[in-house]
C-alpha cells in the first residue's frame, strides 16, 4: 500500500468521480482506475460504489477514509515538524472571496518582506468549503467573517468592517443627506448567491431591522454585483474595503446613519493539527490589524 494510491483515494472520494480526481491529480482516468483496482484488491473489500454519474463510498469505504485522514495528517505534520526552519516552506492561506482582493495584497507583501523565502499559496473559496478543508488538513489558517459554526477550530477576531450602501449614481437615496437601512425597503437588491458569507450576514441585518430586501440579481462574484449596480439593476449592501480601489463614476457609497451595518472579520485554523513557525508568523502578521483597528476604534474599512 503506497502513499500515493491513499491521497489517490482520497481525492476520488472528495470529487465522487474519477474523472474529476483525475484532472486535479494529473493523471489519466485508467491510471487513477489502476490505483484504486490494487487498493481494493489489497483491502478485499470494494471502497465504491460505482453509480452511472458518480461513486459513493461504501461502508468499508467511510470507515477507511476516515482512518486514511488521520494518518496522513499525522505523516504531514511529521514531515512539517522535521523541516520547520522558520524561513522556507509554505503556507496554505483560505480567503472567502469578498476579502481577497482587498486585503490579501498588502498582507502578502508585508508577510513577503519578512519571510522572502516562504511561499504563501493563497486560496479563494465560500466559509464552508473552507472549514471543510481546514479540518482535512488542507489548509493552514484562514480569513474568513463571522458567524462560524465549525466546531474543533480556534477563531479570532481581526476587525469590524462597515457595510456600505452602494448606489447607482443619479439613485433617489443618493441625493439624501442621512440615510437608514429602512430607508432601503422596497428597492431591488442585487446580492452575492447563499453560499457567500456575506448574503447570510445581509439578510440577518435586514431581518433584525425588520426589512425584507427586494433581490432580484444574485450572483457568485463581488465584482458582478458592483457592475449591475453601475447598470441600475439596484442596489446593494458591500464591504468598506471594496470602496478603496473603486472609482467608477456610476456608482456611489454611502454609509448609514446611526449605528451602521457591519462584518467581523477573523482568522481561523485547526488545532489539532501542527503549527509551522511560519504560520505562526503569519498570523502575528494578521494580528496587527487586529491591534490597529483597537487604536482606530472597532471599525477598519
Amino acid at each position: 500500500m503506497e502513499l500515493s494510491q491513499l491521497r489517490n483515494f482520497l481525492k476520488i472520494a472528495e470529487h465522487q468521480s474519477i474523472t474529476r480526481a483525475a484532472d486535479e491529480l494529473g493523471l489519466s482516468q485508467p491510471a487513477l482506475s489502476r490505483s484504486l483496482q490494487k487498493l481494493e484488491e489489497e483491502l478485499g473489500r470494494p471502497l465504491f460504489e460505482r453509480q452511472s454519474r458518480q461513486m459513493m463510498l461504501t461502508e468499508a469505504g467511510r470507515l477507511f477514509e476516515s482512518r486514511v485522514r488521520f494518518a496522513l495528517s499525522v505523516l504531514d505534520d511529521a514531515q512539517l515538524e522535521i523541516n520547520d526552519d522558520g524561513k522556507t516552506g509554505r503556507i496554505r492561506l483560505g480567503v472567502i472571496p469578498t476579502i481577497t482582493p482587498y486585503f490579501i495584497p498588502q498582507v502578502l507583501r508585508e508577510f513577503g518582506k519578512l519571510y522572502p523565502q516562504a511561499t504563501v499559496i493563497v486560496q479563494e473559496d465560500v466559509t464552508q468549503h473552507l472549514l471543510q478543508r481546514l479540518s482535512q488538513g488542507e489548509l493552514d489558517l484562514a480569513i474568513m467573517a463571522l458567524p462560524v459554526t465549525a466546531k474543533y477550530v480556534e477563531i479570532r477576531e481581526l476587525f469590524d468592517e462597515e457595510l456600505l450602501l452602494v448606489l447607482p449614481a443619479g439613485h433617489p437615496l443618493a441625493e439624501r443627506k442621512s440615510i437608514r437601512l429602512t430607508d432601503t425597503q422596497g428597492y431591488p437588491f442585487v446580492m452575492l448567491d447563499e453560499a457567500h458569507c456575506l448574503s447570510d450576514n445581509i439578510l440577518s441585518i435586514c431581518r433584525q431591522r425588520a426589512i425584507q430586501p427586494v433581490t432580484i440579481e444574485k450572483t457568485s462574484q463581488l465584482t458582478t454585483v458592483l457592475e449591475l449596480v453601475a447598470l441600475n439593476h439596484g442596489i446593494s449592501l458591500v464591504p468598506a474595503m471594496a470602496r478603496l480601489t473603486d472609482n467608477h463614476p456610476s456608482r456611489v457609497y454611502r454609509s448609514f446613519a446611526g449605528e451602521p451595518p457591519h462584518r467581523t472579520i477573523v482568522m481561523v485554523w485547526n488545532p489539532y493539527r501542527f503549527e509551522s513557525r511560519l504560520q505562526k508568523a503569519l498570523a502575528k502578521v494578521l494580528e496587527r490589524y487586529r491591534a490597529t483597528s483597537k487604536r482606530n476604534g472597532s471599525r477598519k474599512g
